[in-house]
């Protein structure tokens, strides 16, 4: 029997298609709540323990000018999920707009595609674990499940305040139906959600590559219970400062778990695992970061578009594919991300993405610069606006709508103490022309002129 030309043409199609496929690395990020720049060991840190980070920094890379998607959760969450500045998002701050008086939620527009649903798309099995933020509680369509994640368990919003999430409750793939985190049965809530990590690597089909993106909670503030209360307990420090360093150690310790998992199954030899935090140290729950050096050598914390608001860690790891104990000051943020694992999954990112893929940078190859990184933020009624350029060694802060500009030279003063505004005129101008190409009005966060 004769086998037609077109009928081999498609054999061999799909053999280099299979055989693409059983390249794709498996990718799993990890994604930390308020870490700040200076509370990992690789990063500075002199007392919190964090052994496992550390060792996964010298075995990778570490990157020492990156920087999340905005200074508060939701916003910097849109950057990473969509690959968009906070400038082109449509979630710009944590508590929703005001429409018609009334305070209302804003979750990921469908025509936002999702990294997950870009990797879904190119074969990738999909799965996330903890808090999603993107959402509006009653709309089901707008939950990670609904977003292109296979298996899902995101935690709730809380019914009796709209505007926190009870972190004990999880919806399960997008159903109504929850599991709850058992308080007496854990050291942290970090630890359950790990183990729904490890229940989808169980189930997961093996001759298909994953994604899987862990939202943790550490060290965000308003856990009520740490166990494990042996942690530092001979410090010396208040429980507050206690907590808050027991919790950091306990996610790194988390995140060992889940690691030795994936070398015990053979998937950490094709796996690249990201790193990183959505924002800067908090200062909630009486917490002061000061005692731990939380935003490193920085100004600023969580809710600031100075360096400590929105410089994060970044740790990069594959194995045989970036130089262990590698340092990179390549100047990216969270949306380069997209991009990045777009290129290592052989796909294409969205048209609409600001970002520039950092997989030449992991590589050791010729890397392509940002013009300028953007940063922005709103707060309900526009009463707590941040914006921020990062151009080169120059950074720009505004902190509200009708304020001046401010300039700093960070490779002089990298503390941002040392305001250049007043004797750099045309720089300032050159950042404002910046300012207002990178800034778009949606429904609820515009700027008033």
């Amino acid at each position: 029997m004769k086998i037609p030309p077109w009928l081999t043409v498609l054999a061999g199609m799909t053999l280099v298609l299979f055989e693409v496929r059983a390249e794709q690395p498996n990718i799993v990020l990890l994604l930390a709540d308020d870490l700040g720049y200076g509370e990992l060991g690789c990063y500075g840190q002199q007392v919190i323990q964090t052994p496992t980070l550390d060792k996964l920094a010298a075995e990778g890379m570490r990157f020492e000018q990156f920087y999340a998607g905005s200074p508060v959760c939701a916003p910097s969450r849109a950057v990473l999920m969509s690959g968009k500045h906070a400038g082109h998002t449509s979630i710009r701050g944590n508590l929703g707009v005001f429409d018609g008086g009334e305070r209302r939620r804003v979750a990921l527009q469908p025509d936002e595609t999702t990294m997950a649903e870009m990797l879904k798309a190119a074969g990738y099995q999909t799965a996330f674990v903890g808090k999603w933020h993107l959402d509006v509680a009653e709309d089901p369509s707008t939950w990670a499940f609904s977003r292109g994640f296979d298996f899902s368990v995101q935690e709730q919003w809380d019914a009796r305040n709209p505007s926190r999430y009870n972190a004990n409750k999880h919806w399960i793939n997008g159903d109504q139906e929850s599991i709850n985190y058992d308080i007496t049965r854990y050291d942290c809530l970090d630890e359950f959600r790990t183990d729904l990590a490890l229940q989808f690597l169980d189930e997961k089909d093996d001759e298909r590559p994953f994604f899987l993106m862990m939202s943790y909670r550490a060290p965000h503030a308003h856990e009520r219970k740490i166990g494990n209360q042996t942690l530092y307990a001979d410090r010396g420090w208040t429980e507050m400062q206690r907590r808050h360093a027991a919790k950091i150690t306990l996610l790194d310790r988390e995140v060992g778990r889940l690691l030795k998992r994936l070398e015990k199954d053979g998937d950490l030899e094709n796996t690249l695992v990201l790193f990183t935090s959505d924002n800067g140290p908090h200062v909630e729950g009486q917490h002061i970061p000061n005692p731990f050096q939380s935003s490193g050598p920085f100004r600023g914390h969580k809710r600031d578009v100075y360096e400590g608001g929105i410089r994060v860690p970044l740790i990069a790891y594959w194995n045989g594919k970036i130089q262990a104990g590698s340092v990179t000051r390549h100047l990216s943020a969270f949306y380069d991300i997209m991009p990045t694992l777009a290129q290592v999954a052989g796909t294409s990112a969205p048209d609409d993405t600001d970002g520039i893929s950092f997989l030449p940078e992991l590589q050791g190859k010729a890397q392509a610069e940002h013009e300028a990184l953007y940063f922005e933020l709103f707060h309900v009624g526009n009463s707590h606006f941040r914006q921020a350029v990062r151009q080169q060694n120059l950074k720009a802060v505004r902190n509200g709508e009708n304020s001046e500009i401010e300039l700093y030279d960070l490779s002089t003063n990298h503390v941002e103490s040392q305001n250049l505004a007043p004797h750099r005129p045309q720089e300032v101008e050159m950042i404002k022309q910046q300012i207002d190409k990178s800034h778009r009005d949606t429904p609820g966060f515009s700027i008033q002129k």
